[in-house]
């Protein structure tokens, strides 16, 4: 955000609680509909009421699409019914979906006996579809024609339908049962003579979706083939609809948000609303469950301390080296899980590449744990006598320092293993791979290391 908008939105909340009508009318003026919707989800709920009646239905037909969906439906009840009708029937059909999807199931009712006829049907229809399918994300105000027609008769079919069409950088070609043909361009409509056929013009769809697929797999697909529009399709290749780029950004930003929430053990639906504005009970409740579960299984680690008390008591030194061992575990395994959760979310890795993710991470765990297991293996040997530690009678400092390399180094290559194999894991069970990934690994590699270590430790130590 530049330093001139900051200062106009500081402006603005200052007027707002001035109720300054005509200051609040001036800065607002100018504003984008998506930083006017921040400064009304800033406001105080008595601010809030004085922006919707001073901007009115109008603007707000705008600002609601940029709402979080908890404030959704309270913005839409501050409004007259008709009104409200007004707000609905002039947003992009997807984004009055996406709206209606937000609601209660009392309220969503209400609104669409609002709308028309025509508008409420096609409503329906697109609330049919999942939330987070590629149907529930798709707008129906796509330029449309049928192959045979001609250039003129395009024309003047979309002429007609401008207004309700969300975009014409491209226009999808249907037979007369709807199936996709093909595209075509705009200025091959305009450039060309009135009588040419448009099944002359056409041009091939190189990919479409099916309206019951995954969102994140269309705009994975927008993003990959550079695309602007991206048609949705049914089972029959009937073209239903389209998912636009900006649609398709949207979608990657929740995916995303998703999946660092969910790495980083956070729970339960994605709040929309921004940090500050997210109340500490929506906050709390969202974080602690992992947080409960993660420290019942960090007990573990305890129960591995108490197995081995007695070698850590006759050689204290190995308690200098056991986070660093036990944290180099949690580090390697926690970049091979984010390496194949990327490869996975960009579609890169399929069920049947298991084996060769296995392979490719343990031949890189094994270079990484050779290479920290020479480094801290000779700090282990030369380190601890300079710094006058001691060990007890029968066990060296090469010894020890032997063992330091050979636990560190089976401990990032078991780590790095695991890291790479628990996404691919949750993914096979039907599970989240971010929700299972980042919280889970912490707590895994660090018993693992405990034993590994110990383990080593008796059995080269002797104790």
């Amino acid at each position: 955000m530049s330093e001139e908008l900051a200062e106009i939105l500081e402006r603005a909340e200052e007027a707002i609680e001035r109720r300054d009508e005509r200051l609040v009318r001036e800065l607002c003026k100018d504003l984008h509909h998506a930083d006017l919707a921040e400064l009304y989800e800033d406001a105080a709920p008595e601010g809030r009421t004085f922006l919707t009646e001073l901007l009115g239905a109008e603007k707000f037909s705008d600002i609601l699409a940029e709402l979080p969906d908890t404030l959704v439906e309270e913005t839409l009840d501050s409004f007259e019914p008709k009104e409200q009708r007004e707000i609905l029937d002039s947003l992009p059909d997807d984004d009055r979906v996406d709206i209606l999807q937000d609601v209660s199931d009392s309220k969503r009712r209400d609104y669409l006996e609002l709308l028309d006829e025509e508008t409420q049907k096609d409503t329906r229809n697109l609330l049919k579809y999942g939330e987070e399918t590629a149907g529930g994300r798709m707008t129906t105000q796509i330029g449309k024609i049928l192959a045979g027609m001609s250039v003129k008769e395009a024309i003047d079919h979309l002429r007609g339908d401008l207004e309700s069409t969300g975009t014409l950088a491209r226009i999808f070609v249907v037979d007369e049962e709807n199936k996709l043909i093909g595209k075509i361009r705009l200025r091959d409509l305009a450039f060309n003579a009135w009588d040419v056929a448009v099944h002359d013009l056409v041009q091939d769809i190189d990919h479409s979706i099916l309206a019951t697929a995954d969102q994140e797999d269309a705009a994975q697909m927008i993003s990959r083939y550079d695309m602007l529009i991206l048609p949705v399709v049914d089972e029959s290749n009937r073209l239903l609809g389209v998912i636009t780029a900006d649609d398709a950004f949207e979608i990657l930003e929740e995916e995303s948000t998703e999946d660092i929430e969910k790495g980083a053990g956070i729970s339960g639906d994605q709040s929309e609303e921004t940090y500050l504005n997210t109340s500490v009970a929506s906050h709390f409740k969202r974080r602690c469950g992992w947080l409960v579960i993660l420290a019942f299984l960090a007990i573990l680690s305890g129960f591995v301390m108490m197995r081995f008390e007695a070698t850590l008591m006759q050689v204290y030194l190995l308690s200098l080296f056991l986070p660093m061992v036990v944290a180099a575990g949690g580090n390697t395994g926690g970049q091979a899980s984010t390496m194949v959760i990327r490869a996975m979310a960009l579609g890169e890795l399929d069920p049947e590449d298991t084996r060769r993710v296995a392979w490719k991470e343990f031949r890189l765990g094994l270079l990484l744990g050779a290479l920290l297991a020479v480094i801290i293996g000779l700090f282990a040997v030369f380190a601890p006598p300079a710094l006058q530690f001691t060990l007890p009678a029968g066990v060296n400092f090469t010894q020890f320092g032997i063992t330091v390399a050979i636990a560190l180094g089976a401990q990032v290559a078991t780590s790095t293993l695991i890291g790479a194999l628990l996404p691919i894991g949750a993914r096979a069970i039907k599970m989240d791979p971010a929700v299972i990934a980042a919280p889970a690994i912490t707590t895994i590699v660090d018993v693992s290391g405990m034993v590994i270590y110990f383990t080593v430790a008796r059995s080269i130590l002797g104790v």
